[in-house]
C-alpha cells in the first residue's frame, strides 16, 4: 500500500512538473485526486487534528494510574512571636530564631476506585476510536465530492466535444445549403435555419467551456492545486471494476465499514462506560499513601527550639463522598437515559443505511438499463439522421426533417455521454455508502 501511494503521488508530481513547463492541462487519475485531497483539504486536516488530540487525551487520562508525588521546598524569614493575655493584654515578645525551613515529599498511590480509573481510560480510548472514524468519514465525503466533480468535469469534456462535432456537421450542411441555394433549389429561409442552430450550438459551447472553467476551479480548490492548474479527466475512468455483489452481501459490508454505524455502535459503549463511572461514586477512593517532613525550627515548642524536626509516615487513605449516597442515583438515571438514546441512534443510523443502501443499489442497476436505452436510442437516431440527410441532398425531404433528426440525434448522443458517467458515478456512490470508497 504504501509504494502505491508513493508511485501515484510520484505521479502527481510529474505531472505538475510537466503542466509548468507547457501550461495546456494535466491529466489526473481519480485515484490521484483521492490523494492529493487527503494531503490538501483543510477539513480534512481539522479532522485529523481532532483525532491526534483525541489519541493524546488518552495518554493523559492514563496518567491517572501513575502514583502522585507532591515535593515542597521552603526557605522563610520568621518574626517574634507576641504574647498576650487572654484579653489582649500584657503583650511582650518572644525570641524566634528568624530563619525558618520546610521540606516535604508526599506520595500516593490510588490502588481502588471503584472502577473508575479503567473505565475513564476505556471512554477516552472509545473517544479517540470515534474521533478517527469520524475523520475516515470525512475522507471518504471528501472523497465522494471529489468523484462528483471530477465526473462532472469529464462529462462536460465529453459533451465539449459533442457540439464541437454537430458544430462541424452544421457547418458542411451550410455549405451544402448555400451551393444548393446559388442553384436556386432551396429558400433564404432554409439556410436561416441552419444559421440560427448553429448560433444556438455555438451558444450552448459557450455555457459548456464556462462550465468546465468554473467546476475546474472548484476541484483545483478542492485538491489544493495551483489556481492556474488545468485538469483533464482520466479517460480510463470509464473502465473501473465495477461491483458484482448482491444487496445481501453489500449490507453485510456495510455493517463492517459504513463510518456512521461504526460511531454509532461506539457511542453505545460510551454510553455504558458512563454508566459505570458514575457507578464508580458509590464507593470509597482507596489509595496508599507514604510522606516525609524535615521542618525547622520547632516553633510547637515554648520557648522554640532551633533545630530540624525530620518524621515521615506510611500508610492506606480512604475517601469516599458521602453526598453520593443521595446524588449518584439520579446520574445514574441520567447515564441510562443516555444510554437508550444511543441505542435508538444506532437503530435509526441502522435503518437509514439499509434504506440508502437499497436506493443507491437501485440506482446502480437502473443506470445499466439506462445506458443500454440510451446506446440503442442513438444508434436509431444515428440511422435516422443518415436516412433523412440523404433523402434531403436528393431533394426529397424538407428542411425541418434535416432539423428535426439533427437535433434527435445531438440529444440521443448527450443522453449517452451522460449514460456512461452515470454508471461510475452510481458505482462510486454505492461504495461511499458501503463505507468503501
Amino acid at each position: 500500500m504504501k509504494i502505491r501511494t508513493y508511485l501515484l503521488m510520484l505521479s502527481i508530481l510529474v505531472a505538475q512538473n510537466i503542466f509548468s513547463q507547457i501550461n495546456n492541462g494535466i491529466v489526473i487519475s481519480l485515484d490521484s485526486a483521492f490523494l492529493l485531497v487527503e494531503r490538501n483539504s483543510t477539513q480534512l486536516k481539522i479532522s485529523q487534528s481532532v483525532s491526534e488530540t483525541a489519541q493524546q487525551s488518552v495518554l493523559v487520562v492514563k496518567n491517572s494510574q501513575l502514583p502522585t508525588i507532591d515535593v515542597g521546598v521552603s526557605v522563610l524569614y520568621m518574626g517574634d512571636a507576641a504574647i498576650l493575655d487572654r484579653n489582649f493584654s500584657n503583650s511582650f515578645n518572644a525570641p524566634i530564631p528568624h530563619l525558618g525551613n520546610n521540606f516535604s515529599v508526599e506520595a500516593s498511590y490510588l490502588v481502588f476506585a471503584g472502577g473508575a480509573v479503567t473505565n475513564a481510560i476505556e471512554k477516552a480510548n472509545l473517544e479517540a476510536q470515534v474521533a478517527q472514524l469520524a475523520h475516515n468519514n470525512n475522507i471518504s465525503d471528501m472523497r465522494f465530492l471529489v468523484a462528483g466533480q471530477y465526473l462532472d468535469l469529464y462529462n462536460l469534456y465529453n459533451q465539449r466535444k459533442v457540439f464541437l462535432k454537430n458544430i462541424e456537421q452544421t457547418e458542411v450542411i451550410i455549405k451544402q445549403v448555400l451551393a444548393k441555394q446559388k442553384e436556386g433549389m432551396v429558400l433564404s429561409n432554409d439556410l436561416t435555419r441552419y444559421e440560427l442552430m448553429l448560433q444556438n450550438l455555438k451558444l450552448s459551447l459557450i455555457e459548456i467551456e464556462n462550465n468546465i472553467s468554473i467546476i475546474n476551479q472548484s476541484l483545483v480548490v478542492t485538491l489544493g492545486l495551483p489556481a492556474e492548474t488545468i485538469v483533464l479527466p482520466d479517460t480510463t475512468i470509464q473502465n473501473i471494476n465495477l461491483l458484482q455483489q448482491p444487496m445481501s452481501e453489500l449490507m453485510q459490508i456495510a455493517e463492517k465499514n459504513r463510518f456512521n454505524l461504526q460511531i454509532a455502535g461506539l457511542q453505545k459503549d460510551i454510553a455504558e462506560t458512563e454508566i459505570r463511572l458514575v457507578k464508580a461514586n458509590f464507593y470509597p477512593a482507596v489509595a496508599i499513601i507514604g510522606a516525609e517532613n524535615l521542618n525547622g525550627p520547632i516553633t510547637f515548642e515554648v520557648p522554640p527550639i532551633n533545630k530540624n524536626l525530620n518524621y515521615w509516615y506510611v500508610g492506606v487513605g480512604i475517601k469516599y463522598n458521602v453526598a453520593s449516597l443521595y446524588s449518584s442515583s439520579s446520574d445514574v438515571r441520567l447515564a441510562k437515559s443516555r444510554r437508550n438514546i444511543a441505542n435508538y441512534i444506532y437503530d435509526a443510523e441502522s435503518e437509514h443505511a439499509q434504506i440508502a443502501i437499497n436506493s443507491a443499489y437501485t440506482k446502480y442497476l437502473e443506470s445499466f438499463d439506462k445506458l443500454y436505452a440510451y446506446e440503442k436510442s442513438f444508434q436509431l437516431a444515428k440511422e435516422n439522421y443518415a436516412v433523412i440527410n440523404n433523402r434531403y441532398l436528393n431533394d426529397l425531404a424538407l428542411i425541418t426533417e434535416m432539423l428535426d433528426a439533427s437535433n434527435m440525434k445531438l440529444n440521443a448522443e448527450l443522453q449517452v455521454v451522460n449514460a456512461n458517467l452515470n454508471v461510475v458515478y452510481s458505482h462510486l456512490k454505492l461504495l461511499w455508502e458501503t463505507g468503501k470508497l
